[in-house]
């Protein structure tokens, strides 16, 4: 019975994502989180378009509240907006985007498309990028053609932070599935080294002192072994001056 119950809990749950996304519009949702509380249901839409979400004096909130009680049954449902302030980061705002632009501009321009994407999320300072499109494009049979720009983790717990997304676009040829993955520049990545800029600044500090004192100390010793040969080479002068220099006896015998 429990597990009839979950079964059934979680199929409510997706046929309230896919109904609040279709009511909504596509390119308008991001995600949709339903969180169960003591006072009742608690419903959070991501989007990147609030005002729209909640239409004029909140008649698109009211007009929602209404259709989750009388038609999913929920009790006592409370929809919170969680405005998504960087588009660039949410893969599924993005393939979204990627579907409506090939269903308004046909699938013949998908490279532009897809390449204009891509230049985008990049520039907005996005780790990694990857684009996949699978279907008729742009001859009679299928293919799936595959844009990628930086670092993008597959496999492990790393591949667990990167944002994953699907979308469909319904063109005249036929149908072309979407998937988008972006690792975004606030993912924590296991491997990754942060460094603080002060504490490196004053490491090179030291390091660069150490080496003046160095490279002075080098120049002393050098002094000091300069002054030493020419000590010795005015030693050695004086020596074969004494050397050959005539004794007073040898000069009177001769």
């Amino acid at each position: 019975m429990e597990e009839r119950k979950t079964v059934q809990l979680k199929k409510d749950e997706f046929s309230i994502r896919e109904y609040i996304k279709t009511n909504l519009g596509k390119g308008k949702v991001s995600k949709v989180r339903i969180e169960y509380t003591p006072v009742g249901e608690k419903i959070i839409v991501s989007t990147n378009k609030p005002g729209l979400v909640i239409g004029k004096k909140g008649e698109k909130i009211e007009e929602l509240t209404s259709v989750l009680k009388k038609r999913f049954k929920l009790e006592n449902p409370h929809i919170e907006i969680d405005e998504i302030k960087k588009v660039e980061f949410d893969a599924q705002l993005i393939a979204d985007e990627i579907a409506l632009t090939l269903e308004r501009m046909g699938p013949l321009k998908f490279k532009v498309i897809s390449y204009r994407v891509l230049q985008r999320i990049v520039g907005a300072g996005a780790l990694g990028v990857e684009i996949k499109l699978s279907g008729k494009l742009p001859s009679s049979r299928a293919k799936t053609w595959r844009f990628a720009q930086g670092l993008l983790k597959k496999t492990g717990d790393p591949a667990k932070v990167v944002d994953k997304a699907q979308a469909v676009a319904n063109t005249k040829p036929g149908v072309v599935g979407i998937s988008v993955s972006i690792l975004s520049p606030d993912a924590i990545l296991l491997d990754k080294v942060d460094i603080n800029g002060a504490l490196l600044t004053k490491v090179r500090s030291n390091r660069a002192s150490v080496m003046i004192e160095k490279e002075l100390e080098k120049e002393k010793e050098s002094v000091k072994k300069e002054k030493k040969v020419s000590q010795e080479i005015k030693e050695t002068k004086k020596a074969k001056i004494k050397t050959n220099k005539p004794i007073e006896g040898d000069i009177k015998n001769d």
